[in-house]
C-alpha cells in the first residue's frame, strides 16, 4: 500500500506534469496506450484532465474482449448450441453481441449450458466436476493469459482429463502494434506499452517499434506517477528525435521478461493468423495448439469452424481500437450503446474505451 501511495503522490506527479510539460515546449504529441488497464487507470485517476491541451490519448487494441472479432463470437455461440458441451468464459465475454446480435447470455437463458470461471484451472475443475459433458474454455487474452492457460493443458494431460479441451484465440500484441503502424491513417506517435503482457515478453519483441518505425515505445506501470513518467520520457525522446524502447516500469517488469512463461507458451501454442476487430486478419498475431495436442483443441475436436460474419450494423468499436475515433464521437455512444445495452464489445468489457469514457469521461 505504501508503495502504490509513493506513486499516488500530488508533489510528485505535479513535478511529473511539469517535466511533460518543458519536454513539449508547445509541440503536441498524440501517444496511444495499449493496455485495458492503462485505459481504466488513465480515466479513473483523473489524469486525462489535467494533461496538457497538446496532448492526444488514443486508446487502442488493448482489451481481450474488445478485439474479439465477430466471427469468433459467432463460434461461441455455435459452441453453446451443441449438445453435452459446456462453455467455460470469463464473465466480460457473456455480453459480447454477435454478428445477429445474440451474445452467450441469450444463448444461456435459452437453455445453453454456459459457465462463468475466473481462471483455466476453474474451467479443468468443471470438466471434472462432469465427466459426462465436454468442457471447452474460451481461451482469449494476450501473451499474459496464454501462459496460464498452458499450465492449465500441462495438468489436464497429466491428470488425464479427457473432457477438457480449449478454443484457442488468444492474441499477440507486438503484431498487432505493428499493423497498426502499417496503415496510412495512423497517426500515432508514440506508445504507451502494455505493464502486464511485458512482463512475460520484455523488451525485445517491442525493438522493431524504434529500429523501423522510429516510434517511442515505453513500457508504463499503473499508477498516476507511472503513466505521468512514461509520458515524459516519451515527450523527450520525441524532441531529441531519439526514439527507443525503454522500460519505466522496472519494479514489475525485466527487461527480458520471463523466460519461464514464455517457454511454458511455447510448449503448447505456436503463431498463427488471427482475426482481430477493426484489424482483420494480421499473420502470426495469434496462437494455435500444437499438432501433438489436437486433443486439447476444440476447433479440431469439434470440427469447429470461424464462419464469415458481417460488422455489427452500426458499431464504431473498430475505428476506436485503431485510434480513428473517439467514443463520443460514435453516434451510438451513449444513446442506443450503453453498458446496460452494449452495441458493441468496447461498451461490454469493464476495460473497453468505450465504458470508460461513459463511466469517467466524455458523457
Amino acid at each position: 500500500m505504501q508503495l502504490n501511495s509513493a506513486f499516488q503522490d500530488p508533489h510528485l506527479c505535479r513535478a511529473l506534469l511539469q517535466r511533460l510539460e518543458t519536454a513539449l515546449n508547445g509541440r503536441s504529441m498524440r501517444f496511444m496506450e495499449v493496455c485495458g488497464t492503462h485505459t481504466v487507470a488513465i480515466f479513473q485517476s483523473g489524469l486525462r484532465s489535467l494533461l496538457p491541451a497538446s496532448v492526444t490519448h488514443l486508446s487502442g487494441p488493448g482489451c481481450p474482449v474488445c478485439v474479439t472479432h465477430d466471427a469468433e463470437v459467432a463460434a461461441f455461440l455455435d459452441l453453446a448450441g451443441r449438445d453435452k458441451v459446456i462453455v467455460a468464459t470469463f464473465g466480460d465475454l457473456l455480453r459480447v453481441p454477435g454478428p445477429d446480435g445474440r451474445s452467450l447470455k441469450h444463448a444461456q437463458a435459452q437453455g445453453a449450458r454456459v459457465e462463468i470461471v475466473y481462471s483455466a484451472l476453474d474451467a479443468l475443475a468443471l470438466a471434472r466436476n462432469n465427466p459426462g459433458d465436454l468442457v471447452v474454455f474460451l481461451g482469449i487474452g494476450f501473451e499474459t493469459t496464454a501462459p496460464t492457460v498452458a499450465a492449465t493443458l500441462l495438468t489436464a494431460r497429466q491428470k488425464k482429463i479427457e473432457n477438457f479441451c480449449v478454443l484457442s484465440l488468444h492474441k499477440l500484441v507486438p503484431p498487432a502494434l505493428r499493423a497498426l503502424l502499417d496503415d496510412a491513417s495512423c497517426a500515432v506517435e508514440a506508445f504507451l506499452l502494455p505493464g502486464h503482457v511485458s512482463t512475460v515478453l520484455g523488451l525485445a519483441p517491442y525493438a522493431f517499434l524504434a529500429d523501423e518505425y522510429h516510434m517511442p515505445g515505453v513500457v508504463g506501470g499503473f499508477e498516476p506517477a507511472d503513466i505521468l513518467l512514461a509520458l515524459c520520457i516519451m515527450a523527450e525522446q520525441l524532441r531529441d528525435r531519439a526514439p527507443a524502447v525503454i522500460n519505466a516500469y522496472p519494479r514489475a517488469v525485466s527487461d527480458t521478461g520471463n523466460a519461464r512463461a514464455r517457454a511454458l507458451m511455447e510448449q503448447f501454442f505456436t503463431p498463427s493468423d488471427a482475426l482481430w476487430r477493426g484489424l482483420g486478419r494480421i499473420p502470426r498475431s495469434g496462437l494455435a495448439l500444437r499438432p501433438e495436442y489436437a486433443d486439447l483443441d476444440a476447433l479440431i475436436r469439434l470440427d469447429l469452424r470461424l464462419p464469415e460474419t458481417r460488422p455489427l450494423p452500426g458499431c464504431r468499436c473498430g475505428q476506436v481500437l485503431k485510434g480513428q475515433l473517439r467514443p463520443p464521437q460514435c453516434p451510438l455512444f451513449g444513446k442506443k450503446c450503453t453498458p446496460a445495452t452494449p452495441v458493441g464489445p468496447c461498451m461490454v468489457s469493464t476495460e473497453g474505451s468505450c465504458a470508460a469514457y461513459f463511466k469517467y469521461g466524455e458523457h
